[in-house]
């Protein structure tokens, strides 16, 4: 059998050393019967997960894979145990670390950034998952995001794009009580509610909210806010997350987390995101 083209998506071997421990520590609890998920797979697992960042990085839906990767039926199996075992986060929170350090940062954030996004959704989302953002017209779900002030994901929630985003950030700010301790401050933006300062204050955590002055015209950066808001840009760059295609919550979030996965390795590797202009 001759060997698989390789993609732009797949990783390389330097940052496939970096994902592989987790996924091959979950493969090896499988086989000494802690878990049973059925009979051994037939595929590699390393070209599962380049399947799988091919769907995040290019977009495709899950039936429309190359003829050179597994089928659909066994990618987005695996896709759906490791979602459900918070294999996605707990690579993000592995990545999340070395990033810091390698930028001459503490190994622990003390920092954060929430925002939100609203994006608009396919016709495979569920409509009982779905509302209408008024302030921007969008009918859809919002992703909420924590971020640390380096731009790397700590946390991520999706809902409904009618949620408040003071709902929202309640659920946020004791995420990261839980699994971020060290954060000790946090901004927000001006559509956060005071009463999430105060519940925040109860996870001793200072929330500061960073408003827009009403008497300045045209794009103004706001201190500190303009990370989040970059990373959100940088999330848009896995075609797959520019309309919430996912009949999940769950799945859309693991989604931004493989995209998270994908940028952190990259970071530590050196290597590039490659856009369609090349650069």
């Amino acid at each position: 059998m001759t060997e698989r083209l390789r993609y732009p998506s797949d990783p390389s071997d330097a940052r496939w050393e970096l994902i592989e421990p987790i996924l091959t520590a979950r493969r090896d609890r499988r086989r000494a019967g802690v878990l049973d998920i059925g009979r051994p797979p037939e595929h590699d697992l390393r070209t599962i997960m380049d399947t799988i960042l091919y769907v995040d990085r290019t977009g495709i839906p899950w039936r429309h894979p190359p003829h050179d990767h597994p089928p659909r039926q066994t990618v987005h199996g695996h896709f759906r145990l490791r979602r459900d075992d918070e294999i996605f986060p707990r690579i993000s929170g592995l990545l999340h670390r070395p990033v810091r350090m390698h930028k001459g940062r503490a190994a622990e954030p003390s920092g954060g950034v929430i925002d939100t996004q609203s994006i608009k959704t396919s016709s495979n989302v569920p409509a009982s998952d779905q509302g209408i953002d008024a302030a921007k017209k969008i009918v859809g779900r919002k992703r909420s995001i924590v971020v640390d002030t380096l731009g790397l994901l700590l946390t991520v929630l999706v809902t409904a794009a009618s949620v408040q985003d003071s709902a929202a950030g309640t659920t946020l700010i004791d995420q990261i009580a839980t699994h971020h301790p060290s954060v000790r401050k946090t901004r927000v933006d001006g559509g956060h509610r005071q009463h999430l300062v105060e519940h925040a204050a109860t996870r001793g955590i200072d929330m500061q909210i960073v408003q827009r002055d009403p008497r300045t015209r045209g794009f103004t950066p706001l201190p500190r806010r303009r990370v989040a808001e970059r990373t959100l840009g940088w999330l848009m760059l896995h075609r797959r997350l520019a309309r919430d295609h996912e009949t999940l919550p769950s799945s859309s979030q693991a989604m931004i987390h493989i995209a998270a996965i994908d940028l952190m390795s990259r970071r530590l590797t050196g290597e590039a995101t490659l856009t369609r202009r090349g650069t």
